[in-house]
């Protein structure tokens, strides 16, 4: 399936007149908006069809419940006065836009070459990312936004999975509660991570689903986080970098895997 035949299978789906469908072939996007608010969501098409091959219509159930949740709840008024328990911070690409559609400027912190952190107000199905107006509107200052979204990631369960490959050992975060990835900002937890580790540690934020942990032993490991984090990210609903990171000294730095070398960027 190409992406101009999974346009028409989520579009055949989600068929509604009060929407309106942008496919865009060059990005390899779908864009859906309402007609009156002109609000909506962008859809990267090849992450959805790679699950497709393995999942088949699952693949397109899903996008089309996300889609249909996001536009939904964008007709509601949303408030951050007593939601403090569900502002979290999403990791996003260095691509990801900086203001709304409207041209509203999001709240947003650098995080690294490849990563930006974004807030957002947990909705349960979905969120909505916070932008400088309903800050404005609701009287809140960014750091308190800030400080309570890092102390909420925190308060997160963290559940690891292990898998040992080649003598190297890869841990992954991979709950689908869509703040799998904001777990590299548990400071705590990396830290803790890093004292098990006895090789060298390194990370990866494929996409927001899930966070991948390393204890590379040799040059093999790199071989195969380079293509366990390229595969995520090509499979993944939101994407967000398939380079990895070198955790030191509670620093990330963003590395290249070239075959059996690896460098910094």
């Amino acid at each position: 399936m190409d992406s101009k035949q999974m346009y028409e299978q989520i579009k055949k789906k989600l068929a509604r007149n009060d929407w309106t469908f942008q496919f865009d072939r060059k990005k390899d996007t779908l864009r859906i908006e309402d007609k009156e608010t002109k609000k909506g969501v962008t859809i990267s098409l090849p992450g959805i069809i790679a699950k497709w091959h393995e999942q088949k219509d699952e693949a397109i159930d899903e996008i089309v419940y996300y889609v249909e949740q996001a536009l939904n709840t964008m007709h509601e008024k949303h408030t951050l006065s007593g939601k403090e328990k569900d502002i979290y911070p999403v990791i996003r690409s260095t691509s990801f836009p900086t203001e709304t559609k409207e041209g509203i400027p999001l709240l947003y912190d650098d995080h690294t070459a490849e990563t930006r952190i974004y807030y957002a107000l947990d909705l349960g199905n979905t969120y909505r990312l916070i932008d400088k107006k309903m800050l404005e509107q609701e009287q809140w200052n960014e750091e308190r936004i800030k400080e309570i979204a890092r102390f909420n990631v925190r308060s997160l369960d963290v559940n690891v999975k292990e898998d040992k490959v080649a003598g190297n050992t890869f841990y992954f975060v991979n709950t689908n509660d869509g703040y799998d990835a904001s777990r590299i900002l548990n400071e705590p937890f990396l830290a803790k991570m890093r004292k098990k580790i006895t090789g060298t540690m390194a990370l990866a934020v494929p996409h927001q689903d899930v966070l991948i942990i390393a204890d590379v032993q040799n040059e093999v490991g790199y071989d195969v986080l380079a293509q366990m984090t390229m595969s995520f990210f090509a499979s993944g609903r939101v994407p967000i970098t398939a380079l990895s990171f070198l955790y030191e000294d509670g620093e990330l730095e963003p590395i290249f895997i070239l075959g059996k070398n690896y460098r910094k960027k």
